[in-house]
Order: structure tokens, then C-alpha cells, then sequence
């Protein structure tokens, strides 16, 4: 039997419209499969959360294997030398008991370096245990502790240091924040700051290698820092043997900046001269200290900017506004506008004006 054909030429029961229950069992497909797109996409953007812990476990492992070829090379390089002397039982004695304390010291070391790369351990796998328990289920819940992260990692970059603890433990998420390693940062920017450069000349000796392959500057703009301030302290003597001891071997690669900073041995602190005066002013320290920032967060591979700042101006860009750009800056005087950007504020206008304006009718279409 054939079905009869409607005047639009389909048939009846292509016409008939979806049932109540094909309706919820679409939409009940849809969601799922939005939220999972959503997830997906937001652990694209995990990178940093994993990349730091584990540049922190490799850095301590390396400093371990250090310390430990360090001193197995001077016990082995005692007893060689033990041997090859004739020694009284006294000295034998004495300087066996040497050696067993110089071991017992590196059996300390080796039990620290242990507990040390078993915590840099634990804090890989919770990392890698939060990311496997993100599920479209606990989507909400799983969001909410990443914006508890972004915040620690804000107020970790603002030197909000105690803040960023308390709500690292009032949240338990201290595996999932990167609290040791902010600190470590701080020691070496407080330092700069009271302007100390000796802990951030260690740091530099700790990241020496890693350093070196990606062709840092910092070492070296902090020993020109510390030459500037032995000059500034008009102690020419030691800036020269300074110079001579820790910038020369840099003269290869950085002869222009190393003859440029010399020259303040004649034109000394008090100088006039725009080109030198410069050198002793008080913003380097400030300069020294971003440009350590920047280096740490490329040696653990972090942003240079704090992820709220990125997840914010991210979302800023993708919002719809209801009226184009074009049509403010046809309505609104050229000096106004130009002052709101100079400031910032683009849309700080004054509600009757705002409301006066959006009311006109604009010529240029409206964004969608």
C-alpha cells in the first residue's frame, strides 16, 4: 500500500514530527559530547602543569649525582693516597676514621637526595592522577580546583607568598601547585632586592649547564652588577681584580659591554655623562630581577605571564559585545576616545551617556 504524498511532496511519515522521547535521548547526547569537547580542550592546556614538577625532579636528581660523583672522587682519591704512603698505625688509624665520617656524611646526603626525589616523584603521579580523574561528571568540581591552581600561581608570581600557602593547604592542593619552586625564586628576588647578588650567583652555578645551552646573559649582567657596585663604593683595586677574574673570560662574546662598563672606572658614580650615569642607577637591580624571572620560568618551562592573566584576556577576546568598536568610535569624540585608551578604559563612560548612545540607532552591524 502506498502512502499517500503531501502538497510539499513529502510523505506522511517523513512529515511526522519527532516524538518527546527521540527529542531527550538527542539532547541527552548532545551534552555529554559538548562537555567532553570541553575537556578535551582544557587539558590541552596542562603543559606547564606537568612540565614543571618534572624539570624539578630531573634538576634534583642532577644536583644528587653531583654531589654524589663529588664525593666518591675524594674518598677514592684518599685511599689511593693513603696507599701509596707509608703511614704509622696511628695515622692509618686517624685516617680511616676520616674516611668512614666523610662516608657516613655522604650516606646523609644520599638518604636527603632519596627523600627529596621520591616527593618530586609523588607530586609527578598526583599530577598525573588529577588529569585522569577529569571526567564529564565531576567537570564542575574538577574546574573548580583548576581555578584554585590558577590563583596559587598568581599570587605565587605576585609574591603573595603566605596567601598562596593558605590557600594551597585550605584547599589540599599543595601536590598541584608548584610552592617549593616559587620559593626557591623567592630567596634569589629578595635578594636582588637588599642587592645581593650571591644567591642568584648560585642559582646560576645549580642551572650552570642548562644555562649555558640556552645562551643566558644573567651570570654575566650580574657580575657587571657587582663590578658597578664596587666602583660606586669607589674601591678600584678590587673592581680590577675582580674584573680580571670573573668578566674577562667573557671578553670573548661580550667585549663591547665588558669595554663599556670599564669605562666607569674614569667616569665614576657622580658622573654626569647620560651613558654611564645609567649604569649606577637604581632601576639595573629592578631590571636584574625581571630578567632572573624570566630565565626561571624558561628553565621549568612556565609562561612568562601568570595563567589568570592568560585565561582572562582568552575569554575577553571571545566575548560578544552588542555594539562594534566602529560604531564607538563614529559616536563618541576623537580626544574622549583617545584619552579612554590611553587609560585603559574603553568603556568607562557614565551610565546615562552609555544608555543615551546605545539607544541611537547605528549604521554599522551588529557583532554576532
Amino acid at each position: 500500500m502506498e502512502v499517500e504524498a503531501l502538497p510539499n511532496g513529502n510523505s506522511a511519515t517523513a512529515a511526522a514530527p519527532p516524538s518527546a522521547a527521540l527529542l531527550e535521548a538527542a539532547a541527552a547526547g548532545t551534552a555529554p559530547s559538548s562537555k567532553l569537547n570541553q575537556l578535551t580542550e582544557s587539558l590541552k592546556l596542562e603543559h606547564q602543569f606537568l612540565r614543571v614538577p618534572f624539570e624539578h625532579y630531573k634538576k634534583t636528581i642532577r644536583a644528587n649525582h653531583r654531589a654524589v660523583e663529588k664525593e666518591m672522587s675524594a674518598v677514592i682519591s684518599c685511599v689511593s693516597d693513603a696507599a701509596d704512603r707509608d703511614l704509622s698505625r696511628d695515622d692509618a688509624v686517624q685516617h680511616l676514621n676520616s674516611l668512614v665520617s666523610r662516608l657516613q656524611g655522604l650516606k646523609r646526603k644520599l638518604e636527603e637526595g632519596s627523600r627529596s626525589e621520591c616527593l618530586q616523584a609523588q607530586r609527578c603521579k598526583a599530577r598525573l592522577d588529577h588529569l585522569e580523574s577529569a571526567d564529564t561528571e565531576n567537570l564542575t568540581e574538577w574546574n573548580s580546583t583548576r581555578l584554585k591552581r590558577i590563583l596559587v600561581d598568581y599570587m605565587l608570581r605576585m609574591s603573595y607568598y603566605g596567601t598562596a600557602v593558605k590557600l594551597a593547604e585550605s584547599s589540599n592542593i599543595q601536590d598541584l601547585v608548584d610552592l617549593d619552586v616559587f620559593h626557591e625564586a623567592k630567596k634569589v628576588i629578595d635578594a636582588l632586592q637588599n642587592r645581593e647578588v650571591a644567591p642568584a650567583l648560585g642559582w646560576c652555578a645549580e642551572n650552570k649547564s642548562r644555562l649555558k645551552k640556552s645562551k643566558s646573559k644573567f651570570e654575566f649582567q650580574l657580575r657587571l652588577q657587582e663590578f658597578i657596585e664596587l666602583v660606586r663604593a669607589e674601591n678600584n683595586m678590587r673592581a680590577i681584580t675582580y674584573a680580571r677574574k670573573y668578566l674577562a673570560p667573557w671578553g670573548s662574546t661580550h667585549m663591547k659591554e665588558l669595554q663599556h662598563v670599564m669605562a666607569t672606572l674614569a667616569f665614576r658614580s657622580n658622573t654626569e655623562c647620560t651613558t654611564y650615569k645609567a649604569l649606577f642607577e637604581p632601576k639595573q637591580w629592578d631590571y636584574l630581577m625581571d630578567q632572573f624571572k624570566q630565565e626561571f620560568c624558561k628553565l621549568y618551562g612556565m609562561t612568562l605571564e601568570p595563567l589568570l592573566n592568560i585565561y582572562l584576556q582568552a575569554g575577553l577576546s571571545a566575548l560578544k559585545t552588542p555594539y562594534p568598536l566602529c560604531w564607538l568610535l563614529k559616536k563618541w569624540p576623537r580626544k574622549t576616545m583617545a584619552k579612554s585608551l590611553a587609560r585603559g578604559q574603553v568603556w568607562s563612560v557614565s551610565t546615562r551617556t552609555w544608555s543615551r548612545r546605545i539607544s541611537r540607532k547605528s549604521k554599522c552591524s551588529r557583532l554576532i
